[in-house]
């Protein structure tokens, strides 16, 4: 007897339910989390650790030696001593701030205080942030060239942020204790 085709069919697939293959899923997942992380892009995350002044300083008899304060003012920048004042006028150039002149000021006195890593960087409150970055990269480190390759060297590594000195004309009155005049808006 032969069994029409309509019966073949109901019974093949009466018969089992169908399977999960799982061998061909775990081949897709495999080649799709090698795609994935060959495409990723990676970036380079770098911490700083910074020390911010404590909120109640108290009257500390500073140690004998240099206290080197880097002072960024819109005018330019001043390399100083804690103790004894100002070291190195920096003032800006045609196109910005003369970080050049910063690194090479602060190379000298890295090979004067070799052992020396700690650094002030003293700001105006209207500093933008990208000048702080870029005046702590020059204090950090400073980029040598050996053969092909381009090193870095440490110059101060250990950096701390603070509000710039007022200067005489604001201490007196004068132009920089007023409102700056982009600031001033006059009414007919």
């Amino acid at each position: 007897m032969r069994r029409s085709y309509q019966t073949r069919k109901l019974a093949r697939h009466s018969r089992r339910p169908a399977e999960l293959l799982l061998v061909p899923m775990i081949d897709i997942f495999t080649v799709l989390v090698t795609f994935l992380l060959m495409t990723a892009v990676f970036s380079r995350t770098v911490i700083l650790q910074i020390n911010m002044p404590a909120s109640q300083t108290q009257f500390k008899e500073p140690p004998p030696g240099l206290q080197l304060e880097v002072i960024v003012r819109k005018d330019g920048m001043q390399v100083a001593d804690r103790n004894s004042g100002p070291l190195a006028p920096l003032p800006n150039k045609a196109d910005g701030y003369d970080y050049d002149g910063l690194t090479d000021y602060l190379k000298r006195v890295k090979q004067k205080f070799p052992e020396k890593t700690d650094a002030s960087i003293l700001l105006e409150h209207d500093t933008p942030y990208d000048i702080l970055v870029q005046v702590m990269d020059h204090v950090r480190v400073f980029e040598v060239s050996q053969g092909l390759n381009t090193v870095q060297a440490e110059l101060f590594p250990d950096i701390s942020i603070g509000d710039a000195p007022a200067t005489d004309a604001s201490v007196a009155g004068g132009p920089a204790a007023s409102a700056p005049a982009t600031n001033q808006v006059k009414q007919p």
